[in-house]
């Protein structure tokens, strides 16, 4: 396993995002003295890096690690030549300008500069730092950090590629300049991944493939094998310049992309944390809600729903019925404890609401702090439920199931088009989208448009759809050849087995799961097929210095516990809870007392987009197979970032401003 650099004595076992962190607080700004001595710095970023130390690091600790000032490398900087500066920045031409112009001549704008470069940097710009004589003896590090990534998620990482989809699948990309600089800076950030944890994979990628002499293997085909060479190249490079790097296979990795799995990035998924993103007009992960002051005045307060909020880090996976009676629960259990509450409420017989209940000790100052948590999660479970019960979801989501485990058909999907003319156009357009990745056949010639007028789509909405049929490339391969359409073939018929091992979901609409979790059961198995998932490591598996074995022998110790056909259990979104009754902690936190039993990491990385179910899958994969799923992709998107982009695949007169990050 791979432990960061410092602090790994106590046995725990870290997690993708927690050694990131350890990184860049302890490799880079620890590192970074002088003389020895405690004494304050300047950290100065491009507006890439700001994005990476963001996600890993909060203020205060960057605050802890003696830096008293964060300055922006393309700003104004006001001099401070009595003070050590760290420069975390991509290694391009431009900002190496920058930072000479910085250190050089007599008056430079800091007494020491301590550089470290987020991926490999190369030699020409090295060249340019040494011939500056006036600038080297000022320089106190000159290091490559080789951390490019962005960790957005204890077990998730994006590269940050916007418009990938658009980049990599549009028209008319092919050999572009766009194209070749999108695969590179993925490759170039997914391989730093690799660096930070000291970790070689074996590159596993899916693979183009003619499925007969008439069908012709697209570039769009070909866009994961070419992104796995281009990590496989950098991953060998590493081999030979990073001390320590593991010169044999490690753990796994898969790259797919977003054709993969139409349906998950559009269908309503029902979890806490996804209801959230789609139903309430969030900013990233930035909620702003009203609280209630003493005086009876309300003022708005914006916050963040992150990992570091323990009422969120325990039910952003729960099946959003599920986490508001979980909140319920928790308010009354804080009121039950707590004598002032309980007096106010034996004054009424009655049984109390969630919302009698928050009022009641919100004028408990003593408590405010876990009340703020609480209430802040009430109002916003509160407001989903409204907007479920307005907007009808419940119909829709039953039917987009439906849909998938092949329970309903053409039929149910007019008569709901023709009943329900009060649905959203969002809403009527996510269903035959769903309607079209599960039934390509239906759409073809003037059989989809019918379809879509009978939906009332705008002729933009109508060419979405086509989109998503022209990503899968069903248009020529038909619904035969279609590998998407044969995956729900193969689910239909496990229908009715996976209902009978259902005996403890308590969800009506949490049947749904992405493919990528049953593949990454197949290769945590090592069944993944071989001619559809080809491997870089393959042509030399001696070139190392010893053969590899299959991935079936290298993984975790086989779970007897845990059938690995099971497909649901009701109990893996629930953390433990500690004994104030609402907060929790993750899974990997857990397993830190035997982090040893852990097998090999598993990576999948996603080129066009991941969804929160995917995240979720790896979460929960994680306890199930006792090995760190980590989801990496182009960006993470929601229903609909995504439908916008798959707008951008063929719409030239739009552009990325109408994406609404």
């Amino acid at each position: 396993m791979s432990f960061s650099d410092s602090d790994s004595s106590h046995g725990d076992y870290k997690n993708f995002r927690q050694i990131s962190r350890d990184r860049l607080l302890h490799e880079m700004l620890r590192s970074a003295k002088s003389d020895g001595k405690s004494t304050w710095k300047v950290l100065i970023m491009d507006k890439v890096t700001v994005k990476v130390m963001s996600c890993s690091c909060r203020m205060a600790d960057i605050t802890n690690e003696g830096v008293s000032l964060v300055e922006d490398l393309y700003k104004r900087r006001q001099p401070l030549p009595s003070m050590d500066a760290v420069y975390f920045i991509q290694p391009l031409k431009e900002n190496v300008v920058m930072f000479l112009s910085d250190m050089s001549g007599r008056c430079p704008l800091y007494k020491k500069a301590y550089v470290f470069f987020s991926s490999s940097v190369q030699k020409d710009l090295v060249s340019m730092i040494r011939n500056d004589t006036s600038v080297l003896p000022r320089i106190g590090a000159l290091r490559e950090m080789n951390l490019e990534y962005f960790a957005i998620d204890s077990q998730g990482f994006i590269t940050d590629n916007e418009r990938a989809l658009e980049q990599l699948f549009g028209e008319n990309v092919e050999n572009s300049r766009k194209y070749d600089t999108c695969l590179n800076t993925m490759a170039t950030r997914i391989a730093t991944v690799f660096a930070s944890l000291r970790e070689l994979p074996n590159v596993r990628y899916r693979a183009a493939k003619s499925l007969d002499a008439s069908t012709m293997t697209t570039f769009r085909d070909l866009v994961p094998t070419k992104l796995a060479a281009a990590v496989w190249n950098i991953l060998l490079k590493y081999k030979q310049s990073i001390p320590n790097f593991p010169q044999t296979e490690t753990c796994e990795l898969l790259i797919v992309d977003r054709s993969i799995d139409q349906i998950a990035p559009v269908i309503h998924e029902w979890t806490y944390d996804a209801m959230c993103h789609d139903l309430l007009d969030m900013d990233g992960n930035k909620y702003v809600h009203e609280i209630t002051k003493p005086g009876g005045a309300t003022e708005k307060k914006e916050v963040l729903l992150e990992e570091h909020d323990p009422v969120w880090l325990e039910l952003r996976h729960a099946h959003i019925a599920d986490a508001s009676e979980r909140l319920h629960e928790k308010m009354t259990d804080f009121v039950s404890k707590n004598k002032a509450a309980k007096i106010h409420s034996s004054r009424d017989g009655s049984e109390l609401s969630t919302k009698d209940l928050q009022k009641m000790v919100q004028a408990l100052p003593q408590y405010s702090d876990q009340m703020e948590k609480l209430s802040l999660h009430v109002e916003i479970a509160g407001k989903i439920n409204r907007v479920i019960r307005e907007t009808g979801l419940r119909d829709i989501g039953q039917l987009e199931q439906d849909l998938v485990f092949g329970d309903a058909g053409t039929k149910e999907v007019i008569t709901f088009l023709r009943t329900n003319q009060e649905a959203s156009p969002e809403n009527r357009l996510r269903l035959l989208m769903i309607y079209a990745a599960v039934y390509p056949e239906k759409f073809e010639g003037d059989k989809g448009v019918k379809l879509m007028q009978l939906a009332r789509l705008s002729p933009e909405d109508m060419n979405c759809v086509n989109n998503l049929r022209y990503l899968s490339g069903t248009d020529s391969k038909k619904a035969s050849g279609s590998s998407f359409s044969l995956k729900f073939d193969v689910n239909k018929k496990k229908h009715a087995a996976r209902k009978e091992r259902e005996e403890e979901e308590q969800w009506q609409l949490s049947r749904f799961y992405p493919v990528m979790e049953e593949l990454i059961e197949k290769l945590g198995k090592g069944e993944l097929p071989k001619n559809e998932y080809s491997c870089m490591n393959d042509p030399s598996p001696t070139v190392h210095g010893s053969s590899v074995p299959p991935p079936a022998m290298r993984t975790a110790p086989s779970q007897t516990a845990h059938s690995m056909r099971s497909r649901r259990t009701a109990t893996w979104a629930r953390p433990r809870s500690s004994d104030d009754g609402y907060s929790s902690d993750s899974v990997l936190r857990h397993a830190s007392s035997d982090f040893k039993k852990m097998g090999q990491r598993i990576f999948v990385f996603i080129i066009g987009g991941a969804t929160r179910s995917e995240l979720r899958a790896c979460h929960k994969l994680t306890t199930k197979l006792r090995r760190e799923i980590i989801l990496g992709s182009s960006s993470l998107d929601d229903p609909p970032q995504f439908i916008t982009k798959l707008k951008l695949l063929t719409a030239d007169e739009l552009n990325i401003e109408d994406i609404h990050i």
